[in-house]
């Protein structure tokens, strides 16, 4: 079946979507991995379980509170419409906030990780040269942990491609602004249109296939 402008944009929604919310959480998720690999606060328990909740969370759970909490009729989707004339139910940005939380565990864990494998020597030369947390941060950490980088930033993408629930709640089905490939799948199949939903499936499995396999081509590599 060839691809029509409707599904072409969808798709390209659907990308954009990914891409907006992978350069979000690489930017949240690396201050939020070294404080968690770092800090010996005793909350550092509870903001991972908060973090890793959406992992064994309905994503319809989610979905729903987003929907309540960013309504324009209740206290924070008002005060964001009346002080930022944002608007989040129903809306792209809806689909990044949301997706962002969702996604939240798929970009920390990663980075945690790689955090956590680099030798503590290497930080300790870095203060006794004079480098502040920042300079050791960029120049010695990130630097020592790009497996655990690139990880983090394919699962994140892969994994919002992949969403259904959480982006049907907040966002709806508006052809255009929220209709993301995931929902068009369901609809289509919900008519029985199978060939235009095998479409949209082929096209997500070859994408999620070439993003994932790099990075597990590399773990192989490492081990060979």
């Amino acid at each position: 079946m060839e691809l029509t402008s409707e599904m072409v944009g969808t798709l390209l929604l659907t990308l954009k979507l990914a891409s907006a919310t992978t350069l979000i959480l690489l930017a949240a998720g690396i201050p939020i991995a070294y404080w968690i690999a770092f800090s010996p606060s005793r909350l550092r328990p509870f903001a991972e379980t908060l973090i890793s909740m959406p992992l064994v969370l309905p994503p319809t759970v989610l979905g729903f509170y987003f929907l309540i909490a960013f309504n324009p009729a209740g206290a924070v989707g008002g005060a964001l419409a009346s002080l930022f004339d944002l608007r989040l139910v129903f809306s792209f940005p809806g689909l990044v906030v949301a997706s962002v939380v969702y996604s939240l565990p798929f970009m920390v864990q990663p980075l945690q990780s790689g955090f956590r494998s680099i030798p503590a020597s290497l930080a300790e030369a870095s203060a006794t040269l004079g480098k502040s947390r920042f300079q050791t941060l960029l120049r010695v950490l990130l630097p020592g942990m790009k497996p655990a980088l690139l990880s983090g930033i394919v699962l994140s993408f892969a994994h919002t491609i992949g969403e259904f629930g959480v982006v049907l709640m907040i966002g709806g089905n508006i052809p255009g602004v929220t209709r993301v490939a995931s929902i068009a799948i369901y609809d289509e199949v919900e008519v029985l249109h199978y060939a235009a939903a095998n479409t949209y499936a082929l096209i997500l499995i070859g994408v999620t296939f070439s993003i994932l396999l790099p990075v597990y081509w590399k773990r192989s590599a490492r081990i060979w």
